[in-house]
């Protein structure tokens, strides 16, 4: 579930970009556009950054909800200068949007939109009761804003690169922790006492990845459809 919506949300944030360009023929005011868009999730991204680092006493530094070109070409919507302490606590401050987001996401999609008979549908391939599912789907109390905030948040709460540099170290550390304890025999305890609680979470982190892809399969059609239109219109596009 995590390749499918990675591959959507970018492809959707690459066609929301394209599509203002087009419009405005401004990269400025199409950066504008896209940063205000996804503003609801940039600021609960980094606000996650930033009260991780304050509950695991790391000093933070300057916080920026400011949108800015990098260098190597990439759009920054915002960013939280933290200090860098051990591998343990930078994971979890880089986690944080991830953690944050997820439970949103799972409260919105869940609570709020009620997009679990929807994504039951769509693993036991019904699609005849999929489409009722979403034919229905509006007719949620408060379903724009809902459907809108779960996008906007589930779109930005990846970790960046700069948030995964300490998961590398603190993955290998398991990994030979794991091994040690195979090892020392405890492999059938683990088995019998670890992994059901880990297929429960997994499975769940998985619903949670499988609901955003869902959303954004459902933006990315209009935007795809409405490039091709641009692009018939005034002649431009943008490779």
């Amino acid at each position: 579930m995590l390749v499918p919506f990675i591959f959507l949300e970018r492809a959707l944030h690459r066609e929301i970009q394209v599509v203002f360009l087009i419009l405005t023929r401004r990269a400025d005011i199409a950066m504008i556009i896209f940063s205000v868009i996804f503003f609801p999730g940039v600021f609960l991204h980094e606000l996650s950054h930033f009260l991780m680092a304050k509950l695991l006493m790391i000093k933070t530094g300057k916080v920026s909800l400011i949108p800015e070109s990098m260098p190597d070409g990439r759009l920054r919507l915002g960013y939280v200068e933290v200090t860098k302490s051990d591998i343990l606590r930078d994971s979890l401050v880089g986690m944080a949007p991830l953690i944050v987001g997820g439970l949103f996401v799972s409260y919105a999609a869940i609570y709020k939109l009620n997009l679990l008979p929807l994504w039951d549908a769509f693993r036991q391939a019904e699609f005849s009761l999929f489409w009722s599912a979403f034919a229905s789907l509006p007719s949620q109390p408060d379903f724009t804003l809902w459907f809108y905030l779960t996008f906007a948040v589930s779109s930005t709460m990846l970790p960046s690169e700069s948030d995964r540099n300490a998961w590398l170290p603190l993955g290998g550390a398991i990994i030979l922790l794991i091994g040690f304890v195979i090892f020392a025999g405890a492999g059938v305890w683990m088995l019998e006492n670890i992994a059901p609680p880990l297929n429960i979470f997994f499975r769940s982190v998985a619903t949670i990845f499988g609901l955003s892809a869902m959303v954004h399969f459902v933006f990315i059609l209009p935007f795809l459809l409405i490039h091709k239109l641009l692009t018939r219109v005034t002649g431009l596009d943008i490779g």
